[in-house]
């Protein structure tokens, strides 16, 4: 078997995809909350995926990749059997993983399936673990079984109320509070928004909160500087010291507009590339 081949391709949704990797040496070192960068085909753009799941006896790694730019539709688009040019890792640095007590794992969209290992390492570590999963519609809620089987108790809540309750992560937390839960700690990943009104909110319950970023980044080692996030008024490189920080004293606002910097440009490649693009992903 060869590196990088795609073992299994499974859609999730009409923009997400489940793939499970050919990697050994991944898989043999891989940790909760670390990520590995992407490559497509020569010239292509690298792109960092978080780790959702490994087995270093399979030599398999998994990851889930949601469609939102010209790179992400290209992976999206690969078969079974296919390869991805390059994946490297593990990279980053792990969560800390101890007995917190209570925790609340809360991800938004895709990054519901990037707090799944931190949950399962949790749990394996004592942890009373609360999944909140939020997404904008039903359809585009993942995870949900895998989170249920693995967590003390599952809440969801979608924007438009088509499942779970009406509403925000935030409203969901809130309920969550005046019910009587105590809970000490909070993993936070999904939309830059989400994460800096989560992270406050669990400030002003006493919940100590931390967030998983996703600035723009380049190399993955910490050299170019692309990743640079402000956390307690200090430049951090998401890539080495994160991508999971402290969250009571993140930038967000600084976040924002770096991750926004060139969303025209990719805007203009992805329409270019889908104007002259003929899928093969059988979703379209």
């Amino acid at each position: 078997m060869e590196e990088n081949t795609i073992l299994e391709k499974k859609n999730l949704n009409s923009a997400v995809v489940k793939f499970v990797i050919y990697k050994p040496l991944i898989a043999a070192s891989a940790q909760a909350g670390q990520f590995v960068i992407l490559r497509g085909r020569e010239g292509g753009e690298r792109v960092p995926v978080t780790l959702v799941d490994w087995d270093s006896t399979q030599g398999t790694i998994t990851v889930i990749i949601q469609a939102i730019g010209k790179s992400t539709t290209m992976f999206n688009a690969l078969q079974q059997g296919e390869k991805f040019l390059n994946v490297a890792g593990p990279l980053g640095t792990p969560v800390e993983i101890k007995n917190y007590g209570t925790v609340a794992v809360v991800g938004g969209g895709v990054g519901i399936a990037e707090v799944y290992p931190i949950a399962r390492a949790l749990k394996q570590a004592g942890n009373r673990v609360i999944a909140v999963l939020g997404a904008r519609t039903k359809e585009l809620l993942i995870l949900e079984k895998q989170m249920n089987e693995l967590c003390d108790k599952t809440v969801c809540a979608t924007d438009d109320g088509s499942y779970g309750m009406k509403g925000m992560v935030t409203d969901a937390i809130e309920t969550l509070h005046n019910s009587g839960e105590k809970i000490n700690a909070g993993f936070v990943i999904g939309p830059i928004p989400m994460m800096k009104f989560t992270t406050r909110l669990m400030d002003k319950l006493n919940i100590v909160p931390y967030a998983s970023l996703n600035p723009i980044m380049l190399d993955g080692t910490g050299m170019c500087g692309c990743c640079r996030v402000t956390v307690e008024g200090t430049v951090r490189f998401a890539c080495v010291e994160g991508p999971m920080f402290p969250a009571k004293t993140i930038d967000f606002d600084e976040l924002i507009r770096r991750t926004s910097e060139y969303k025209p440009q990719e805007k203009q490649s992805l329409q270019a590339y889908q104007k002259d693009h003929v899928c093969k992903c059988g979703l379209h």
